[in-house]
């Protein structure tokens, strides 16, 4: 098997559910049937959402994460990811600086989603992600449509990712639900939890089969992509 590289700490919280998320998804009797994981973590990485709406008052967070892919290139990673989906802006600029292949989670995504049939999804994301465009762009390519949240609705995906989930509190149930609402009173069949920090929601406050987390996507892949063998349970995600 593959050893996989993950630029972590973008931010911990949802590093440690990948690792998590990968274990559980591993069809494995043992140990030594898991995957190898580099993990270089770090928190320290300036913030990417920040960057992308102001880049002239704000760090840009590409340098530090070039150089993590390259140290876990170096180190032996033969699969990198980053289980960060804003990060994924500077997805060229990534994958084209290592030689190994580098999981592209938005892309993922959108092809899990396809998958199983669902034809407009509600993109809950931050709003660097929004504003770049990241999931919009794939969908169509893929053929699905999609739908964002209104401006309130934005600020409140925002509320939820920085004012809760990044201070270790529990996502209020009320925001999460009225945001799917608003989601399915725009038409949409599946809502997209498109931030890694989402992934840390609790499933009963999102809509039975109408979900999918791109966190949970790209573990399956790190999975499949370096070699390990994926639980049966977890061929579906929608």
């Amino acid at each position: 098997m593959k050893t996989l590289g993950v630029i972590g700490g973008l931010g911990p919280m949802a590093t440690a559910r990948l690792l998590t998320r990968i274990i559980e998804m591993t069809d494995a009797s043992c140990d030594q049937e898991h995957l190898d994981v580099i993990v270089f973590d770090r928190p320290q990485v300036p913030d990417r959402t920040a960057y992308l709406l102001d880049p002239e008052h704000s760090a840009s967070p590409l340098p530090s994460m070039q150089n993590t892919a390259r140290t876990l290139e170096t180190l032996g990673a033969g699969v990198l990811c980053a289980p960060c989906v804003t990060a994924h802006c500077y997805f060229a600029e990534l994958s084209g600086c290592v030689a190994v292949p580098f999981l592209n989670m938005v892309e993922e995504t959108a092809a899990e989603i396809l998958r199983f049939g669902k034809k407009k999804v509600g993109v809950l994301a931050t709003s660097g992600t929004i504003h770049t465009r990241l999931f919009q762009q794939e969908f169509s390519r893929q053929g699905l449509s999609w739908a964002v949240p209104s401006q309130q609705g934005q600020a409140t995906v925002m509320e939820v990712i920085y004012d809760e989930i990044k201070r270790g509190l529990t996502p209020d149930a009320r925001k999460v639900s009225a945001l799917c609402q608003e989601m399915a009173a725009q038409g949409c069949d599946c809502v997209v939890l498109g931030c890694t920090e989402l992934s840390l929601i609790p499933k009963e406050m999102l809509p039975e089969n109408g979900s999918v987390d791109a966190m949970d996507v790209l573990a399956k892949r790190c999975v499949t992509a370096c070699g390990g063998r994926l639980r049966a349970e977890f061929d579906r995600l929608l």
